[in-house]
């Protein structure tokens, strides 16, 4: 078995070198010059005042910067709990092919403390801004604008205290998923790196029966998170299917995110055992969740459209009937699914650097682009839009994850060099 083994490195660290620094901090820079610029168009432009708000309060440009915090703190929240989710998958299935991916995956992790962190504050500063649930007069039976249907769904968000005064039964829950999701993060880290130092199979049982108990956590705690972070905007409307819904848009672009890096490693003369099959794979993956997205965004537009239920059906209406919101619902089926459906039908474009990286990054931003179709219409109405605070405020996310990942990965091997099925992985061949 060793003489397969000893052509590779297996020793070999990712060096996060200053050239590739820059780079990243280069993406950062230009991403917040976009953010002032658009901060400042936001300042001095104003909002439509006339544009139908609920509570007739004019519309300031920080409610705008608060949407953007809030689907860039999801969106990248769910990529790094992707990583650990599908780290955690290999393991509950006992796969051998992925084994030297295995930490590339587990390091989108790294962004979840703070991602947490940035979550929990950006609640506190914009939760009026973002929630109507949150304002206190909804819940009093006297006030005229007391909401039958809030008032119903009160103890959701403020059990066991009173409806409309601190969502503590909320904040909880936001702050359990990420202490958990961190908690097992850590844990695996600190297996993975025991079984560098002590190698044998126990730390490869361990993780298995960690990944077990993770994964039913996950399948929880992903779906209530969904409810709480993305389905509460609209809080008169709900979707059986959200939770799967919101997964699959995460999955899709956190198996992006992984292949981009695969191949990135790759391309620095690492990860020599990973072949095209390898790649190949990932790009199954990628292709078979992109319809698997298109399917569950499908199920909940057909089934919300020959219902007509006008409770239901104010979503999609709200959306494309609106000057701004209207051509996105194309572009979302567009980026995330035909072009990624068409480029990665093949056998050969799946099995090619290029054309993976073409899909990847056209998925990432695509994925964005559903989560502002997901966020905006239910916090900013007719004040919406991509303009340059969204691309500026996506540019700086996306390069601080990439900061934090690869530093995270840089830390330790890049090759789990004791795993029990490294050698099934030197041999993968589909």
């Amino acid at each position: 078995m060793a003489h397969h083994a000893q052509h590779y490195n297996l020793d070999q660290k990712f060096d996060f070198t200053a050239a590739i620094k820059k780079s990243v901090f280069t993406v950062l820079g230009i991403g917040a010059a976009l953010l002032v610029i658009g901060i400042v168009m936001a300042m001095f432009g104003g909002g439509h005042h006339e544009a139908g708000e609920a509570e007739g309060h004019a519309f300031h440009w920080y409610q705008r910067l608060y949407a953007n915090l809030w689907i860039n703190n999801v969106y990248f929240t769910g990529i790094a709990i992707i990583g650990v989710f599908f780290f955690a998958i290999q393991y509950a299935a006992q796969a051998g092919w992925s084994t030297a991916i295995i930490r590339v995956m587990l390091s989108l992790g790294n962004w979840l403390p703070i991602a947490g962190v940035l979550m929990i504050v950006t609640f506190f500063i914009a939760n009026h801004d973002l929630f109507h649930w949150t304002h206190s007069y909804l819940f009093d039976k006297n006030a005229p604008e007391y909401d039958k249907i809030i008032d119903g769904k009160g103890a959701f968000f403020y059990w066991p205290m009173a409806k409309g005064t601190f969502p503590i039964f909320y904040i909880i829950r936001m702050v359990l998923f990420f202490g958990f999701w961190v908690f097992f993060f850590k844990k695996f880290q600190s297996f993975t790196y025991n079984e560098d130092l002590i190698g044998g199979t126990a730390s490869w049982y361990k993780i298995r029966s960690w990944s077990a108990f993770f994964l039913i956590f996950f399948a929880v705690s992903s779906s209530i998170a969904a409810w709480d972070w993305v389905m509460s905007i609209d809080t008169h409307w709900f979707s059986t299917l959200f939770g799967w819904y919101v997964f699959s848009s995460w999955f899709v672009a956190g198996l992006s995110a992984i292949t981009l890096i695969t191949i990135f490693l790759k391309s620095q003369g690492l990860l020599e055992m990973v072949n095209e099959n390898h790649v190949h794979d990932l790009g199954k993956f990628i292709f078979g969740f992109t319809i698997f997205w298109t399917y569950l965004w499908f199920s909940q537009f057909l089934l919300i459209y020959y219902a007509n239920i006008p409770e239901e059906s104010v979503y999609f209406i709200e959306r494309l009937s609106s000057d701004i919101y209207g051509p996105f619902i194309f572009v979302n089926l567009a980026m995330n699914f035909v072009l990624p459906f068409l480029l990665l039908m093949t056998r050969d474009s799946k099995r090619h650097g290029v054309f993976l990286k073409l899909v990847c990054a056209l998925i990432i931003a695509g994925h964005w682009v559903d989560f502002f179709l997901m966020v905006q219409p239910g916090t900013l109405g007719h004040n919406g839009g991509v303009g340059f605070m969204e691309v500026g405020m996506f540019l700086v996310y996306g390069a601080a994850f990439i900061f934090v990942v690869l530093s995270g990965l840089a830390k330790g091997n890049l090759v789990p060099k004791n795993h029990p099925m490294l050698e099934e992985s030197y041999h993968h061949h589909i």
